[in-house]
């Protein structure tokens, strides 16, 4: 299946399910709409479709899914999680007028799992191999906070620490040199469907152009194929769209999500 219309649909019917908050501490349907609560107090909002919707009933679910979020004090943010594909009027002026802000669009790839899976020549020294332990969580998840810019989170480490201990099948991978991370990113099994995602991938500056990432892509997409999983799909940044696309996964759409902070 390469064509992006039938790839779209089958991003749609199997992924925009419960499947995204899986792994919430809390979650909840209000109309349409799924609302969840992730550890650290992240909320998150994402729907199926809002067909037959229109601007001013648009516009009331915004304002009641945001009420839900402001009453729990423990939220501190929350992620709406647009695509440019969707038919929805009046959806981007209502989260403005809410306080929300939109973060860099991504691009929302998917592709055969096999296409990815490649042997890439590391530079020397470099070694790919899955974290398997506490303290390989937290140097990954501080070396990711520093790539993308972020203050270091305990909370998001302590996220990926549960996750592996977990049974989601949640696989976390690393590239390292003398024991320091260079690049790293998750793969994701998406249970009850043929998909697995990739994500998180960050590399260090100096590091990249180097096949470190796509070594790590290719390493996720054998174990997914190992776990049964046909499709790949990753909302990717401009630094690994192109990686993706030269191996065959197609781009089938676009996502923007709009934050609102406390």
């Amino acid at each position: 299946m390469t064509d992006a219309a039938a790839l779209l649909r089958a991003y749609d019917d199997q992924l925009r399910t419960d499947a995204e908050t899986a792994n919430a501490v809390f979650a909840s349907r209000r109309g349409p709409l799924r609302l969840a609560v992730f550890a650290g107090g992240y909320g998150f909002v994402s729907y199926r479709d809002l067909e037959g919707f229109d601007a001013a009933a648009i516009d009331g679910l915004v304002g009641d899914a945001l009420a839900q979020f402001e009453a729990d004090p423990a939220v501190t943010a929350v992620e709406w999680k647009t695509r440019a594909h969707d038919r929805a009027p009046g959806l981007i002026e209502s989260l403005l007028a809410h306080g929300f802000a939109a973060e860099e669009p991504e691009s929302i790839m998917i592709g055969e799992a096999a296409l990815l899976v490649a042997d890439v020549r590391l530079p020397d020294g470099v070694v790919v191999r899955r974290a398997l332990d506490e303290r390989d969580v937290r140097a990954m998840s501080a070396m990711q906070d520093e790539v993308f810019g972020d203050p270091v989170s305990i909370e998001r480490a302590d996220d990926l620490v549960q996750r592996l201990d977990g049974d989601d099948g949640t696989e976390l991978w690393i590239a390292e040199v003398d024991g320091v991370i260079v690049s790293a990113g998750r793969l994701q099994p998406v249970e009850g469907s043929e998909f697995a995602g990739i994500w998180g991938g960050a590399t260090r500056e100096e590091w990249r152009g180097r096949g470190i990432y796509r070594a790590l892509t290719a390493a996720r997409a054998r174990s997914a194929l190992a776990l049964g999983k046909r499709y790949i799909n990753s909302d990717s940044t401009e630094f690994s769209r192109p990686i993706l696309e030269r191996s065959g996964l197609v781009k089938v759409s676009m996502t923007t999500p709009y934050i609102w902070r406390r």
